[in-house]
């Protein structure tokens, strides 16, 4: 099966092209607290932390000064609103869902770690690559976030995998520093949220521009 047993990737601007999505989810809150929108590229540098890291972005970004109660129904609002509707204007990059299911097919063990709420991560992986990855999170109560590495650890034991046989596929700096303080290889893609700059920053051992790139690291003898 080559050096790589097992691949663990991160969900938004890795699998799922969700940046309109979280544009569409973060305005509407904005425009229910009588705030104004944010352009959609702007999210670009907003994600990636979880869920209420970016909405003090989002109101940092806007200069919104809400009292602690207001931002408890600020991220409730957010939180409402995509629950009721987590694929819209979300999708998969194109030719990825060809190479995951051949690799599933091929017997490697593939899991989905991202930052993003755990029921909305299921929700989406679910919905555009069903029956293909073996062990689904997202971000759970009491489980520290990227790029603290306990998660992506757990994550490989669940998978039956050890770090040096795990290969970690994000888009970002957060991503990259997941898997190397876990100990794994790590492979930044270029389609995703964040800059190739920002990958190589954050010490990215592969770089893949597309998906059959991404597939060749993959399979790496």
């Amino acid at each position: 099966m080559g050096l790589y047993q097992a691949c663990i990737f991160d969900l938004d601007g890795t699998l799922a092209d969700t940046l309109h999505s979280i544009a569409y989810f973060g305005n509407g809150t904005l425009a229910a607290f009588g705030l104004p929108p944010i352009e959609p590229g702007d999210y670009r540098t907003l994600v990636g932390n979880g869920a209420a890291v970016l909405m003090d972005r989002m109101l940092a970004h806007v200069g919104a000064d809400l009292s602690p109660e207001d931002r408890r129904r600020f991220r409730a609002e957010y939180d409402r609103r995509y629950a009721a509707d987590p694929l819209a204007l979300a999708g998969a990059y194109p030719g990825l869902p060809e190479v995951l299911a051949r690799q599933h097919q091929a017997g490697r063990r593939l899991g989905v770690l991202s930052n993003k709420p755990d029921d909305m991560t299921r929700a989406i992986v679910a919905e555009l690559y069903p029956g293909v990855f073996h062990a689904v999170h997202g971000q759970r109560e009491g489980v520290p976030i990227k790029p603290d590495p306990a998660a992506v650890l757990a994550l490989a034991e669940e998978l039956g995998v050890s770090p040096q046989e795990t290969l970690y596929i994000g888009d970002s700096g957060v991503d990259m520093d997941t898997g190397r303080n876990a100990g794994m290889d790590t492979c930044g893609v270029l389609w995703g949220f964040r800059s190739k700059a920002e990958l190589v920053e954050h010490g990215a051992l592969y770089l893949a521009g597309d998906p059959a790139k991404l597939e060749e690291i993959i399979e790496k003898q």
